[in-house]
């Protein structure tokens, strides 16, 4: 029996740990990267603010179409799921480091968004399948806190590299293959408990998550922001070297990273309250960046807060979905994140245009006063389910 525990415990760090890698990768390296390395991708490709926007909507778009696509399949065949993101992510990054102008990066670019959306529902499904019932819950949080080291490995590659930013994208597609390859290596099919075929959600349950979808939706505009052009408004300051708007990058991604220090004290709060909580310090730190871009410590500052904020309030999603209807919390899960992923779309395609038309700061505004809209959706809930019977769990067919 201590030999068969050991066995178990090392698969379960082993995958824990790629499946970090993974995640960290397809979203901190290849999707969330795009912003980093943005304003070295205008300076030699021409590329300009409204043209960026439209990239990174249409890479949300596809993302939200991979993400349903992986829902949908990612318990039946998460490995092959695995490797259709690694295609997706590696041609995409490989691609743009190759392109030759705006018209083939923005096609590449665009692809490579795909890979996160596949990636998250099979890891969902392999960490269940491999990791001991009693740690599935944490494993899956620790994987999916992913984000922020992978943000940090971004950045530390750019301190490094850039204005490089073709052989920085080589080099992520080659990290981001190896953690595949990984992934692959460690899971083992067929070992886990199988998932029970669940009622389908009813059109009552999406009625309750009215406002968890328009909060999201919000929130995913407001911070679109900072993802997309938050490096490049520290550069258009002119008040930091390349150096110094790299390690604001980095500060972010430790803001993300911080999430697992607070995951429990927020886990105490309702989803609600969470939410409002987190939000509006990712709010705050919008509007930190619009005002006082041209501070070094308030910019540190500001990112950090964002980096926290924007992760932490995506954990409340999850605790949203789950209070709703525990059943169907997966479900859920993939729905708010759809939603956050579409208004960052739209976010970046208003936005990218402000920008365009007249300034960073106008723009900023605006995702400072989105996201405060998020928040203002979310006060309503609170109050409306004050003193209401409970809704946490609603009819399904």
């Amino acid at each position: 029996m201590k030999r068969s525990f050991s066995l178990v415990g090392g698969r379960d760090l082993w995958v824990i740990a790629f499946g970090t890698g993974f995640i960290a990768a397809m979203y901190g390296l290849v999707r969330l990267a795009y912003g980093l390395f943005l304003p070295d991708i205008q300076a030699d490709l021409g590329l300009g603010a409204a043209g960026a926007g439209y990239i990174f909507s249409a890479s949300s778009l596809l993302y939200c179409a991979a993400a349903t696509a992986g829902f949908a399949l990612g318990s039946r065949m998460p490995r092959v799921l695995i490797v259709a993101a690694a295609v997706t992510a590696c041609g995409g990054v490989w691609g743009m480091s190759a392109a030759p102008g705006v018209a083939v990066f923005s096609v590449f670019a665009v692809l490579s968004s795909a890979g996160a959306g596949l990636a998250s529902p099979a890891l969902v499904s392999i960490v269940a399948r491999n990791v001991e019932p009693r740690r599935v819950d944490s494993a899956q949080s620790m994987v999916n806190a992913g984000t922020g080291p992978g943000l940090v490995a971004a950045g530390a590659l750019a301190l490094l590299l850039l204005p490089q930013w073709r052989l920085t994208w080589v080099l992520i597609g080659v990290l981001t293959a190896g953690c595949a390859v990984a992934v692959l290596a460690v899971d083992r099919s067929g070992t886990g408990p199988q998932p029970e075929r669940k009622p389908r959600p009813s059109g009552r349950w999406v009625a309750a998550h009215a406002g968890p979808i328009a909060a999201a939706i919000l929130m995913g505009a407001g911070s679109s922001a900072v993802w997309t052009y938050g490096r490049s408004l520290l550069v258009d300051t002119g008040v930091s070297s390349q150096r110094g708007t790299i390690t604001a990058w980095i500060v972010l991604g430790l803001g993300s990273a911080a999430l697992l220090l607070t995951a429990k004290a927020l886990a105490r709060l309702s989803p609600v309250v969470s939410w409002i909580l987190t939000v509006s310090v990712m709010t705050g730190a919008v509007l930190l960046l619009t005002i006082v871009p041209h501070l070094t410590a308030a910019a540190l500052l500001g990112c950090f807060a964002f980096g926290w904020g924007f992760t932490a309030a995506t954990s409340s999603l999850i605790l949203w979905t789950t209070a709703i209807d525990a059943e169907h919390a997966a479900a859920g899960t993939a729905m708010l994140f759809v939603a956050l992923m579409f208004g960052q779309a739209l976010g970046a395609t208003v936005l990218g245009a402000v920008i365009n038309g007249a300034a960073y700061a106008p723009a900023f505004a605006i995702a400072t006063a989105l996201s405060a809209a998020s928040i203002a959706v979310a006060a309503v809930q609170l109050r409306r389910r004050t003193g209401a019977p409970s809704e946490e769990t609603v009819a399904v067919c």
